[in-house]
């Protein structure tokens, strides 16, 4: 017996950008602390096991010290796997049963749409130890059911952001994200994003961050489909399709996906 494993960078077309994550297709049913294991042996942001069903696939996500209810990068890492792999036709949508419900994604050419839930953040008073830890001032902040969302003035101080990580992770939430209005034509807006807490004191690409991000620049802007760019030191774009500037409870995350090694888990490891 074998277990194949695949590292997948996310939301970028180029080799060693984006964000990786590592995909497993399971055969059978692993048990929790094993899927834990992996995930801390791969030391990744997010490592996805997929277990196949008879209406699409289970899947499930470990951070290298928790499992997690909703990700985007690696959802985007399983399906350009699965199609890769032929074991899902170009035609065929991918269908994905997670703790956030059901998941899909479809591919045109070489772009893959993922049909997420929205995540709107609703404002808030700042939480103990936040803007100490990130020692800026905040235009707004939110929370959703996941995360903190901060808007700061600028791209600049985006970029020059250092989090004092020992008080971030102190902050009762899976993550925080901060974002700004983006000065470069390519995108709408730009954010970074630090889960601390969840052993991820930068993520490179977070796609379930802009489940929330999607639905607080869209009615800004007055549009309907919005790019971001996580501005972190792999970057990554990624486009979110609202299904209503003012309202809807899904959104439509669009991003590339590049395979970058494939392996074999040894029987140690099994």
């Amino acid at each position: 017996m074998s277990q194949t494993i695949y590292q997948v960078d996310a939301f970028t077309d180029k080799p060693f950008k984006g964000n990786p994550a590592a995909v497993c297709i399971l055969s059978k049913t692993m048990p929790d602390w094993w899927m834990q294991s992996i995930a801390a042996e791969m030391n990744l942001a997010e490592t996805a096991f997929l277990l196949k069903q008879e209406d699409g696939y289970g899947l499930r996500w470990f951070t290298p010290t928790v499992e997690v209810d909703l990700c985007g990068h690696a959802t985007l890492a399983a399906a350009h796997i699965l199609w890769e792999t032929e074991q899902l036709g170009k035609n065929q949508i991918a269908r994905f049963w997670t703790r956030s419900g059901l998941l899909s994604g479809a591919i045109s050419e070489d772009t893959i749409e993922l049909d997420f839930p929205a995540e709107p953040a609703i404002e808030t008073a700042a939480p103990e130890f936040l803007i100490e830890a990130l020692n800026v001032s905040p235009l707004y902040v939110g929370r959703n059911r996941f995360d903190y969302i901060v808007e700061i003035d600028s791209p600049a101080t985006l970029r020059a952001l250092t989090p004092n990580m020992s008080l971030l992770k102190r902050v009762e939430s899976r993550g925080v994200i901060i974002t700004c209005r983006s000065s470069d034509p390519r995108c709408h807006f730009q954010s970074r994003f630090f889960a601390p807490a969840c052993g991820v004191d930068e993520d490179p690409v977070t796609g379930s961050a802009h489940c929330c991000l999607g639905p607080y620049w869209g009615p800004k802007f007055g549009i309907t489909q919005v790019t971001g760019y996580q501005a972190s030191a792999r970057g990554g774009y990624v486009t979110v399709r609202l299904e209503d500037r003012l309202s809807g409870n899904r959104v439509h995350l669009g991003g590339k996906a590049v395979t970058v090694l494939i392996g074999e888990l040894t029987t140690a490891a099994l």
